[in-house]
């Protein structure tokens, strides 16, 4: 093995990964287990907008989800189960993912969320929700909820500039995300951004903005997504209409790298890529391999010989 400068890392990862992280606190495999507790969001229902974000399908981003349908008792059971065809004695962290988890009065949010923070088995839990979907009240429940059990907010962001996220009809602003993140910063509970490359209309330049920018409030982790276009989705008829460029896997790889090296160094990584059902997925289908993608990634930042971080600050 080559000698890694990157002090966060086990492995010939040069980025500080969300496994690095969960065995460094818990000693063993924690896997993250989706689920649908029935949400929707401002963008759909007609309170902000309609039609939920161009890029997001009709599930919420929550197509792996198999038993969206059953209770979600049985959703973390059968999913649980899944992962340890894996992972055998992973331990499994409780993940909110489909639409906007904390999109509701804080009554409604304590029926659903009380029973996963009550049980011993449950390792953590992870709430996927909007920067304008964080009441006074829900930050409290889960700051003292987060005292005693691994607590994350995952917060949509994709990206800083207003017009591509107006396009994208995202239907909040990006100081919005902005002052979420100062509030939740004194806070017990962990926050995770997702980021998105290769939305219609940005440079790279806007990309690496988006990063350095956001590098300027405190956050735990982020997830770097490509932009998939999925059937269905209202971007999907965008691009059947105007077949706007999408990332080649070596435009895409070359992006993460400089933005991993604008990264905090002690910034979770939870993603270098997404990923989109096969059977629903328009392109780009090279997003498809997960795995070839993680390690072109790795290999570019051997050969530039660069680590998340190098040039954070900078």
């Amino acid at each position: 093995m080559y000698n890694n400068p990157f002090p966060y890392s086990n492995d010939n990862k040069r980025y500080y990964t969300i496994s690095y992280y969960f065995k460094e606190k818990y000693h063993q495999k924690v896997a993250k287990v989706p689920l649908n507790a029935g949400f929707t969001c401002p963008n759909r229902d007609g309170s902000k907008s309609v039609g939920g974000c161009t890029f997001c399908s009709s599930k919420g981003s929550g197509d792996s989800i198999l038993d969206f349908q059953e209770s979600l008792e049985h959703q973390y059971e059968v999913g649980l189960e899944r992962m340890r065809h894996k992972w055998p004695d992973c331990l499994g962290f409780a993940y909110f993912q489909s639409y906007t988890n904390t999109y509701a009065p804080l009554s409604k949010l304590k029926e659903i969320y009380d029973p996963f923070f009550n049980r011993e088995d449950v390792t953590g839990i992870a709430i996927a929700t909007r920067a304008d979907c964080l009441k006074e009240d829900v930050i409290q429940y889960l700051e003292e909820q987060a005292k005693k059990k691994e607590t994350w907010i995952e917060l949509g962001l994709q990206s800083i500039h207003e017009k591509t996220m107006q396009a994208c009809n995202r239907a909040h602003t990006t100081q919005e995300l902005y002052d979420t993140l100062d509030r939740l910063a004194n806070t017990s509970i962990h926050v995770c951004v997702h980021i998105m490359n290769g939305l219609p209309g940005e440079s790279k330049e806007d990309m690496l903005e988006t990063v350095i920018q956001l590098s300027k409030h405190k956050f735990d982790a982020i997830k770097i997504h490509m932009l998939h276009i999925i059937e269905g989705t209202k971007m999907a008829e965008q691009y059947k209409d105007t077949n706007f460029p999408l990332f080649s896997i070596e435009e895409y790889v070359d992006v993460v790298v400089d933005q991993l090296e604008l990264l905090p160094p002690t910034c979770v990584i939870e993603r270098v890529t997404g990923d989109g059902l096969a059977k629903d997925l328009i392109a780009p289908l090279w997003t498809i391999k997960k795995t070839i993608v993680a390690n072109e990634i790795d290999k570019r930042m051997v050969k530039k010989d660069t680590w998340q971080g190098k040039k954070f600050g900078n």
